[in-house]
């Protein structure tokens, strides 16, 4: 396998995702200590200081899963926001998880929930907040 890709995270995004785990209602999060223990080997930097070709939280990004050949576009949201429509994922579903912080031409092994692996890759990112100036989002 080959090594995890740098991780590059907004402190506004951590600060959020760090409450977001510690409510109790995320405490049986199957992949909860996956996502904290990428957190913590992330490079954490301003919001104004995040490259631009970076995942963050409300990201509309282009990836595509190698063991299915497909390819999708959603927007990287916390569960408060998802609200049924096709075009969102929760940070906090596998594929959101291993999205955080991947710049586009990365790709990461991520285990899904019923125990296997998924590569997901990040071909591109149409919409980025902080590359818009939406430092509150």
């Amino acid at each position: 396998m080959s090594p995890k890709p740098h991780l590059i995270l907004s402190s506004l995004d951590v600060d959020r995702l760090e409450a977001l785990l510690s409510h109790p209602s995320t405490q049986a999060f199957p992949g909860r200590a996956a996502l904290e223990a990428e957190i913590g080997r992330a490079d954490i930097v301003e919001p104004q200081d995040i490259p631009d070709n970076v995942v963050t939280m409300n990201s509309t990004v282009s990836f595509d899963i190698a063991e299915t050949g497909k390819a999708f576009q959603l927007t990287l949201v916390y569960p408060k926001d998802v609200d049924g429509g096709s075009d969102k994922v929760s940070v906090l579903a596998p594929v959101g998880s291993a999205l955080l912080g991947l710049s586009v031409g990365d790709e990461l092994a991520w285990p899904t929930v019923g125990g296997q692996a998924m590569t997901v890759k990040v071909t591109g990112i149409s919409y980025q907040p902080e590359r818009a100036g939406d430092w509150h989002r």
